[in-house]
């Protein structure tokens, strides 16, 4: 599944979670956003960012039950904005016009979905080496 495919499936679950309000979101728009958003300076989803946010904030159970088969545990608002951080939502909320709390209603659905589908299937522990492979790359990378 391409980085397209996987923006598109958070797209929709971002909407249809925000729809039920009447927000009538562009989903064109709603895939940008989400792809500023999670990307990193190369355009890819930045898992190994979002997996490091995680680690320091004490939800690496999130990460396990994203990237790992199995269900999807749920994330809370407060949560979406400890991995991203406040500036970065707030820039996401005004792109598509929204205040921060429909924004990170939406991306309390969209989030889980993007990191299951951008690990190929659950895969990607296997292929870094669990969770404290997943934290070794990231530390890597972030010189952490």
């Amino acid at each position: 599944m391409d980085m397209g495919d996987i923006m598109q499936i958070g797209a929709q679950l971002f909407q249809s979670k925000l729809d039920k309000d009447g927000d009538g979101l562009d989903i064109g728009d709603i895939t940008s956003a989400l792809t500023g958003l999670v990307s990193g300076d190369d355009g890819n989803i930045d898992i190994s960012s979002i997996v490091s946010s995680l680690n320091a904030g004490g939800l690496m159970s999130l990460a396990s039950s994203w990237l790992g088969d199995g269900d999807n545990e749920e994330i809370a608002p407060e949560q979406v904005t400890e991995i991203f951080g406040s500036e970065k939502i707030s820039e996401f909320a005004g792109k598509l016009g929204l205040d921060e709390g429909s924004a990170l209603n939406g991306l309390t659905e969209a989030i889980p979905a993007i990191m299951d589908k951008a690990s190929s299937g659950g895969n990607l522990l296997d292929a870094v080496g669990g969770i404290s492979g997943a934290i070794g790359l990231a530390s890597k990378l972030f010189g952490k």
